[in-house]
């Protein structure tokens, strides 16, 4: 198991401290997809109780970062290409719903916002920011289009969909060679906004979220073939040994 530890924090239950310890490491891949969950290992760790432990479980189950499998416990979901054409499915359509809506509703102020949070996305990228960093920048670079669409509830689908979405977007940003293409996007997207050309932004945007389904899926082809290839080889090796 990978090195993490609580952060400790007075302002937040150690439930919650607990939850976002556990969620962080699912995220950034120090619990690898398919790694169990042992309830009494995580609380050795982390130097608590097996209650907000198995808590954390509960909530990162809810999330979709978490598996319950029958009569063997809990363990980090895997990323599969049906959750990941469910999430963007419907990321997409909530996306270039606050798209039209940020076009016929954004403000200037927001706009300028748009503007700076497209700026420091580059700036993120141009100077290797790690994955969280670049991962940040450009969740900032969308929420200031959702909530430029003046609609509560629609922010409020999106952000439950968030964490789902973060995943992700890590994928997604791992592969060095799509981060230009993410910035011109990006650009293209603003321009559009600017100029409130409805059909262009959303065509865009819809681009933007193909492109990183794409790019995911095929991620997630290679490394099957790579395990695939890993588990034929050690089964020849063992077939040699006896």
């Amino acid at each position: 198991m990978s090195d993490f530890t609580v952060n400790m924090n007075e302002y937040l239950p150690l439930r919650d401290l607990v939850f976002n310890t556990l969620r962080q490491a699912i995220l950034k891949g120090e619990l690898k997809p398919g790694e169990r969950l042992m309830e009494i290992q995580l609380a050795e760790k982390l130097g608590v109780s097996r209650t907000p432990i198995r808590e954390a479980i509960r909530k990162l189950e809810l999330e979709g970062l978490v598996l319950m499998i029958p009569r063997k416990g809990a363990e980090v979901a895997k990323i599969s290409h049906k959750s990941l054409q469910d999430v963007l499915e419907v990321r997409g359509a909530l996306e270039e719903l606050a798209t039209d809506l940020a076009c016929q509703r954004i403000t200037d102020e927001e706009l300028e916002s748009l503007r700076k949070a497209e700026a420091h996305f580059k700036q993120v990228v141009s100077s290797g920011g790690n994955e969280m960093q670049i991962a940040e920048a450009d969740e900032a670079y969308h929420d200031i289009i959702y909530n430029a669409s003046g609609n509560k509830k629609l922010v409020q689908m999106i952000n439950n969909l968030r964490e789902q979405m973060y995943r992700y977007r890590l994928e997604y940003i791992k592969d060095e060679a799509k981060r230009g293409t993410l910035i011109s996007e990006h650009e293209k997207i603003l321009e559009a906004i600017r100029l409130r050309d409805i059909i262009r932004a959303k065509a865009l945007m819809k681009e933007h979220i193909d492109n990183q389904e794409m790019t995911v899926s095929r991620n997630l082809e290679e490394g099957e073939d790579e395990d695939e290839s890993a588990k034929s080889k050690a089964g020849t090796h063992t077939q040699k040994k006896a």
